[in-house]
């Protein structure tokens, strides 16, 4: 009973000198030392460092049609946008073509899409002006006058000198000559202003009326230049020099009326882009036209591969003084110098203009300069909450980093030169969603690419 009793007492302690020694044994791996603590530290920093770039093959680069750039500081004008529009300039892109007369049309020469350039003709009228006839026989009249005067004037000079008619017969005889000079000139500037050639006047003088008139194409009026400048004194090219038949208002046969317009014409050399802004947004636009700034213009359709990149500055010209009552915006217009190509069909030459009236536009206007930034398309950087990244190219490797956005929109996004971007370094332009994507799915599997990272966040493969 006793020795029983013993070995209980000798049990207790027994036990507790082999947990003791058993805990001994295993002290390693249950209380790591502070060397293994910061070396399980370490190794998952370099885990979480890894798990911050991916590796993609060529072809994989290919496939997502990736293109990386090396990045540098610059500035960049904060803008606002506003929608905009192609329209005609006033004066300039429009020609309306009208009758000088009465009279019926006879025959029509040009038609809807034709080119046309000035001085051919367009439609040909009978005329039936009363008044038109008057003039031409008044100037008929006149310069018949004339000739009967000059002979009297002829007869008497030499009877004068010996006594037979008095010097005041000569004097009333030059002054009626004068009086016919005067009235054949107005009759001539008269059917000059109808449309009639200086061939036809002389016609007329000559005793032959005009009973039809060819409307012709009237001259291009070039920004510059004189409204009847000629294409050698302006030195344009052909399509400067050209309209195009856009609206024919008259048909065969039809009676038209004296200052009826018969066709329009076009030439879309010179446009406006007109921006639609709000009253609020005047500000913006009078300090912008003021300084002169140029305005950066988006043109909706536009096919940029087909056409040479545009050397032009666009500032804007005016702002309108009245706000439009439907849609409460004022206008601002902005010249547009228009870019062309010809091309031939049945021995007649035709245009095609790359900007047309009506084709939609924004406009881009700055209002606030940032400088010292990096812009980024906005493409190339990837937004998760409040983290923005971007990736930056070592061959095969992208390493993910963390930038602070000051400014984002439907097209650049502007990152802070705060240390997280490495100027010339290479960085990615687009895809940045896609290689999220893919830099997730790598993190989720485990797999990490063969590379060794650097304190600086620069990584490569393995040696």
């Amino acid at each position: 009973m006793h020795s029983h009793n013993r070995f209980r007492w000798l049990a207790g302690p027994g036990i507790v000198i082999a947990c003791l020694g058993l805990l001994w044994v295993f002290r390693h791996q249950l209380i790591p030392s502070d060397a293994e603590s910061n070396d399980v530290e370490k190794t998952s920093k370099v885990s979480e460092e890894e798990s911050q770039v991916l590796e993609l093959s060529t072809q994989a680069r290919q496939n997502l049609g990736l293109v990386s750039k090396p990045m540098k500081p610059t500035e960049y004008w904060r803008n606002v946008t506003i929608p905009g529009v192609v329209q005609d300039r006033p004066g300039v892109s429009d020609r309306g073509v009208t009758s000088p007369a009465v009279g019926v049309v006879s025959k029509i020469h040009v038609y809807p899409g034709d080119t046309v350039r000035p001085g051919e003709p367009l439609v040909t009228l009978q005329l039936f002006s009363e008044y038109l006839q008057a003039t031409q026989t008044r100037l008929f009249q006149a310069v018949q006058e004339i000739s009967l005067v000059q002979a009297e004037l002829e007869r008497v000079s030499g009877l004068a000198d010996s006594g037979g008619v008095s010097g005041s017969r000569l004097i009333e005889l030059r002054n009626e000559i004068k009086r016919q000079k005067i009235q054949s000139e107005a009759a001539r500037q008269e059917l000059l202003t109808r449309g009639l050639s200086p061939d036809q006047i002389g016609m007329i003088e000559s005793g032959a009326f005009v009973s039809t008139i060819e409307i012709v194409t009237p001259t291009v009026r070039l920004l510059g230049g004189t409204p009847n400048q000629s294409a050698a004194e302006a030195d344009g090219t052909e399509s400067d020099m050209a309209f195009e038949a856009q609206q024919l208002l008259v048909e065969l046969g039809q009676t038209v009326q004296a200052g009826q317009v018969l066709a329009n014409l076009s030439n879309h050399r010179s446009l406006y882009v007109v921006g639609h802004a709000f009253k609020r947004e005047a500000g913006y636009l009078e300090n912008v036209a003021q300084q002169g700034r140029p305005v950066e213009i988006e043109f909706a359709d536009d096919s940029t591969d087909h056409w040479p990149d545009i050397d032009q500055a666009f500032t804007i010209r005016h702002l309108s003084n009245s706000i439009d009552f439907e849609s409460r915006t004022f206008d601002c217009f902005i010249p547009l110098t228009n870019q062309v190509r010809s091309y031939q069909r049945d021995d007649e030459t035709f245009f095609v203009w790359r900007y047309q009236p009506g084709q939609r536009a924004r406009l881009h206007v700055p209002v606030e300069k940032l400088e010292n930034v990096f812009v980024f398309p906005i493409a190339g950087v990837v937004s998760e909450g409040p983290e923005s990244f971007v990736f930056r190219q070592n061959g095969d490797l992208f390493n993910r980093t963390s930038v602070r956005i000051l400014h984002r929109d439907r097209r650049y996004a502007v990152i802070a030169n705060d240390g997280s971007i490495t100027p010339s370094a290479y960085y990615a332009q687009n895809a940045a969603a896609s290689l999220n994507r893919v830099l997730k799915s790598q993190s989720a599997s485990g797999e990490q690419p063969g590379l060794h990272v650097h304190p600086d966040g620069t990584a490569h493969a393995a040696h």
